[in-house]
């Protein structure tokens, strides 16, 4: 018994909307590595070496929200996380050895706090750059999974700890900065934040980080393990009668979208110089959210597309119309919502579709093959009767469709 249709064409060929992906990866990896340092000047460098760690974040999620139907609303929290571990230690780096971070000297703190202490090795600060979100993840998601709490309610309870996480931010001025958080690193492992030569080497960094999240979220997006998410994300309790426990694979991939924005966190503070509570509450994580839906939640790439392109329209509009620009954004993130559900990734598969549907003959050396669904274009997969991407679905006894 199962519900899933699939998209093989009849002669059994490999879909055409296939072969192009590793050849995109390396085109996309080309562009960014050798075109971007050329063309861009070291200011617009440093805007796409900001929108790429929010890439990163999109990619996590993804897994959690577009693979697993998490509606992550707090992911600010971990990008939080893995950016004051890494500001921990910079800021003491440039402080240097006995000496105390400026913010701390100016709010009046004589001793280091304890806590901050172990951010002086290199190493420990950057286990906690992944450690420390991975951890609250897992807790947070074996209490919550664990009780059945999902959709709006999990919604709404990771908006809560982002603006707990917020609060706490703020009311310690002399642990964390207050209001204004981290500023003014001058330094990221000897390397000049204010030289452009060297700082083009966090740019080549923020590029390889993104890189290598990309690819373990596509391994993981292609196992056996991702299709169970999948299948969890449209029948919980069909999984959960199958013998398998839901709440595990929820708080996994949980885990791993918070990893994933921690590492983001870490790489947003020496390209921006600055962390600080505006960038980690509730309207960013709702902005990081909204990115990923605009570029499509069912697809890898049109997640990480809609962070980009969702942060290059802010910095324009705001350059543009300054006191107007989140309208014209808003206005854009309701229109692609009212006519695009499945964003601009789910579009341009439309067109795909409908190209190959007219000229069947054209779509590739194999010759015709039958016609694919539009999520099915984006992933690879098929769809269920709602239109969302079901390549997986659990049968009686995992038998196969």
């Amino acid at each position: 018994m199962s519900a899933a249709r699939t998209t093989t064409p009849a002669n059994g060929a490999r879909p055409a909307t296939r072969w192009p992906g590793p050849v995109g990866f390396v085109a996309v990896g080309v562009l960014l590595l050798v075109v971007a340092p050329l063309v861009l000047s070291p200011f617009r460098l440093d805007l796409l070496a900001k929108y790429l760690c929010y890439a990163i974040v999109a990619v996590g999620i993804y897994l959690a929200w577009g693979r697993g139907g998490m509606l992550t609303l707090g992911q600010g929290v971990f990008f939080g996380l893995g950016g004051y571990a890494m500001g921990m230690h910079l800021k003491l780096a440039d402080a240097g050895e006995g000496n105390l971070p400026d913010f701390m000297v100016w709010s009046g703190v004589e001793t280091l706090p304890a806590i901050w202490g172990p951010f002086r090795s290199p190493a420990f600060a950057l286990v906690m750059v992944v450690v420390l979100p991975t951890v609250v993840a897992l807790i947070l998601g074996t209490l919550v999974f664990r009780q059945r709490v999902r959709g709006a309610y999990f919604a709404v309870l990771s908006q809560a700890l982002a603006a707990a996480f917020v609060i706490l931010l703020v009311g310690q001025q002399g642990l964390t900065g207050g209001t204004n958080g981290l500023t003014n690193v001058q330094f990221f492992f000897g390397l000049d934040l204010y030289d452009p030569t060297q700082k083009r080497i966090v740019y080549y960094v923020a590029v390889g980080a993104l890189g290598l999240v990309f690819l373990a979220a596509w391994q993981l997006t292609h196992s056996r393990f991702g299709k169970l998410l999948v299948a969890i994300r449209d029948g919980e309790d069909r999984v959960r009668f199958l013998g398998y426990d839901p709440a595990v694979v929820k708080t996994i991939v949980y885990a791993l979208s918070a990893a994933m924005a921690g590492i983001a966190g870490a790489l947003f503070v020496p390209v921006v110089g600055i962390l600080g509570p505006a960038d980690l509450g509730v309207v960013p994580s709702i902005e990081m959210l909204v990115a990923v839906a605009i570029g499509g939640r069912f697809s890898l790439v049109g997640a990480v597309g809609g962070a980009i392109l969702f942060n290059y329209g802010s910095t324009v509009l705001s350059e543009q119309w300054p006191s107007g620009w989140l309208y014209l954004l808003g206005g854009l993130f309701i229109a692609v919502m009212m006519w695009a559900p499945r964003g601009l990734a789910g579009l341009l598969a439309d067109g795909w579709a409908a190209v190959r549907h007219r000229w069947p003959g054209r779509a590739g050396p194999a010759g015709p093959t039958a016609p694919v669904s539009p999520a099915a274009a984006t992933d690879g997969a098929s769809t269920d009767a709602a239109g969302r991407p079901a390549e997986t679905t659990v049968g009686v006894g995992g038998a196969k469709p």
